[in-house]
């Protein structure tokens, strides 16, 4: 597996986390591999052969080659059909709502085509331009030009939400909603009221994965810590908690992560973040 990461342009950075990259050359025997929320929105070009997602333990679909993977809020198993290479966009929570009109709660748990989001002919041009493109450089100066005459220069991002969010990570999801907004009933109603629309997530749930994200970074970089550190560094009550959530997100307990094949590709995307 080759996985890079790429900075997005100074008048994108507050609303692209990264482009990225992913190339795996054909095998015999292909895995499986697990998914994991992450609170991020990315935007695929398939440019390899296609990729199964499965909807049950036999049953699959076949992924859209240009599309929007939206919010997650429960893993699930990809598996590539051939060679893997694939370019992408990764929006931070806030940031896709700045480029589309569709509420974002309408787009979780699925793929989403390009022109559904941005009509045939647009996608389509999009799309064309970046299979011909000879790099990823190139690649990523076509997706900035589209995004920058996209943005206007006016974001649609609510403040309360972006306020919110901004906190939720700073705090790597550990600040509970009450204590973001100092119990203020008419902010909290105005929050709710918008987070699901503009994020696709509620704010418990982005929090639930940042937390989990920003643990896994630990877990996976520093394997001498013991859990019980991970699990007070990341303000979990102890390490029975710890476990407990660790093993409703991601289906494993952390060793159990750790020596799983079918966790390679999580285990680099998560690593490398």
């Amino acid at each position: 597996m080759y996985y890079q990461t790429f900075k997005p342009h100074s008048d994108l950075e507050t609303l692209v986390k990264c482009y990225w990259t992913l190339e795996v050359p054909a095998q015999q025997n292909l895995e499986r591999q697990l998914i994991l929320p992450d609170g991020c929105v990315d935007m695929c070009f398939i440019l390899g052969d296609n990729i199964k997602r499965y909807t049950s333990e036999i049953d699959f679909v076949i992924q859209p080659r240009e599309m929007l993977l939206g919010q997650i809020t429960e893993q699930f198993y990809i598996e590539p059909t051939g060679f893997v290479n694939t370019f992408a966009i990764r929006f931070y929570p806030y940031g896709l709502v700045n480029f589309i009109d569709l509420p974002l709660n309408e787009l979780c748990n699925k793929e989403t085509p390009l022109n559904t989001l941005f009509g045939n002919e647009k996608a389509e041009k999009l799309s064309q331009k970046i299979i011909q493109a000879v790099s990823t450089e190139n690649r990523i100066q076509i997706i900035e030009k589209f995004l920058l005459e996209k943005l206007y220069d006016k974001a649609t991002i609510d403040n309360i939400v972006k306020s919110t969010i901004d906190i939720i990570l700073l705090s790597n999801g550990s600040k509970p909603l009450n204590v973001i907004l100092k119990d203020d009933k008419s902010k909290r109603r105005q929050l709710e009221r918008n987070f699901k629309k503009q994020i696709g997530l509620s704010p418990k749930q982005l929090s639930k994965a940042i937390r989990l994200q920003a643990t896994l970074q630990i877990l996976l970089n520093d394997t001498t810590r013991t859990l019980t550190d991970i699990a007070y560094e990341s303000e979990y009550y102890d390490q029975a908690h710890f476990i407990k959530d660790f093993k409703e997100f991601t289906g494993l307990t952390p060793k159990e992560f750790l020596t799983d094949e079918k966790m390679m590709l999580s285990s680099l995307l998560y690593k490398s973040n």
